[in-house]
């Protein structure tokens, strides 16, 4: 949990940085594959965490559809500061993983068990969204984003081709 939680930081800190739209793209799928990983650990199941991390993959298809129409021919150009930095970094999470000493609080079986034992004593389930009061809202909103990709499908013109024009 807490090598999940540096490599956040270490990608946090080296996405400002970055210029090109499909490195922020990568440390953005980053971010959310690590983000999905925490909220996994920390639930009975990893049910909330996919979910999750298929949304924000759809999402970032689109921002890949939208700058390859607009920026197709942009060159990709690493910054030898920006290697050296993740270099750097990727050495101190190597050598915070070799030491022993660091990894003794790590004890994830253990962690899982407590989080486990403490989500049954609650009972959160999502099931409780899909019974009788609030399937009404689940409903109406399945229903309002059918009808959303109904009218966007509609307005949507075939004939006119990319947004970047020749």
């Amino acid at each position: 949990m807490k090598l999940i939680m540096l490599m956040l930081i270490i990608n946090s800190c080296i996405t400002p940085s970055l210029k090109h739209p499909l490195s922020l793209g990568l440390s953005l799928l980053i971010q959310t594959l690590l983000t999905a990983l925490i909220s996994g650990f920390l639930s009975i199941n990893f049910w909330f965490s996919y979910i999750l991390f298929l949304i924000m993959i759809g999402g970032m298809l689109i921002l890949f559809i939208y700058m390859t129409s607009i920026a197709s021919n942009e060159k990709f150009n690493l910054s030898f500061k920006i290697m050296l930095f993740s270099i750097i970094m990727m050495l101190m999470l190597t050598m915070f993983m070799l030491n022993k000493s660091m990894l003794v609080n790590l004890n994830l079986e253990n962690t899982w068990i407590q989080t486990k034992y403490a989500m049954s004593l609650n009972s959160i389930h999502l099931n409780k969204y899909f019974n009788y009061p609030n399937n009404i809202i689940i409903m109406m909103i399945v229903t309002y984003l059918l009808i959303t990709l109904i009218m966007v499908v509609k307005i949507t013109k075939k004939n006119q081709g990319p947004i970047r024009q020749k």
